[in-house]
């Protein structure tokens, strides 16, 4: 855990978020300046900055969890796909590893990198596009 990081605070439990799936190696958990309701951020649970810094195993153990959230971002949030994307260092504005997975619909209005934000209605709102994807998570995991 790196002091002061955002992300290692959510994984550690010390800051609140909405977790949609952990393991040993993985958390994720719902973006709380969403692009669109449901997106969801996958970080591994050693601080990691960037994309170079991962070792072999932590790599696949993060992306066999982006693989399926993909799918369960999609199934929960009934989008028709979604936009999975990592920054690194630049446009990163929290210097721990993470990986977007975005629900997306043709003509949702998302253009290039000029991406308005979708807020969740309110706090029951963000729960329960959590509950959704845990229960779609689980089915393909």
């Amino acid at each position: 855990m790196v002091a002061g990081c955002v992300f290692c605070e959510i994984v550690a439990g010390s800051r609140a978020a909405e977790v949609v799936f952990a393991d040993d190696a993985v958390v994720a958990f719902l973006d709380h300046r969403p692009l669109f309701p449901g997106h969801v951020l996958v970080v591994p649970q050693e601080h990691r900055e960037t994309i170079e810094d991962l070792e072999d195993e932590l790599r696949e153990q993060l992306f066999a969890v982006v693989q399926p959230m993909a799918t369960a971002v999609r199934t929960a949030t009934q989008a028709q796909g979604t936009f999975v994307a990592m920054n690194n260092t630049v446009s990163q504005s929290v210097p721990h590893l993470h990986v977007h997975v975005v629900p997306r619909t043709k003509g949702d209005g998302l253009r290039g990198f000029f991406w308005p934000r979708h807020p969740y209605e309110d706090d029951a709102h963000r729960a329960r596009v959590g509950e959704a994807i845990r229960k779609a998570m689980a089915e393909y995991t």
